[in-house]
């Protein structure tokens, strides 16, 4: 094994972020809303806070990116994706940004993503 191969990269409660990254998200009917792009952790607690979406553009290009709030996401082993209870019409008018204007993740712009999503404070 290389010295950059983790031995273990998936275990029934942990995976790595590198496994992470490219994960389908599907709606709770199955549809595919997009795949995760990366997620925000933080600094502090070192707990995952938002997992963003990207969806829509082709080959990665004029993709849309949606923070979604890790608590949201459930990961559901016979898709191999994570399930997230969202429609497409509730995902149109979602919180969003292109590649080059991410957003400042501060407590401000965390509360506006909690709220939209239904999580409050």
């Amino acid at each position: 094994m290389a010295d950059h191969e983790p031995e273990h990269v998936e275990t029934s409660s942990l995976i790595a972020s590198d496994m992470v990254e490219g994960t389908s998200v599907y709606n709770r009917d199955g549809e595919k809303m997009g795949t995760i792009l990366n997620f925000m952790v933080n600094k502090h607690s070192g707990q995952v806070e938002y997992a963003v979406m990207s969806f829509g553009g082709f080959l990665g290009m004029g993709a849309d990116h949606y923070p979604l709030p890790w608590k949201k996401l459930k990961y559901v082993v016979a898709r191999h994706g994570f399930v997230v209870d969202l429609d497409k019409e509730t995902l149109a008018k979602a919180p969003k940004h292109d590649r080059g204007n991410e957003p400042i993740y501060d407590a401000t712009y965390g509360m506006m993503i909690n709220e939209y999503y239904g999580l409050g404070r």
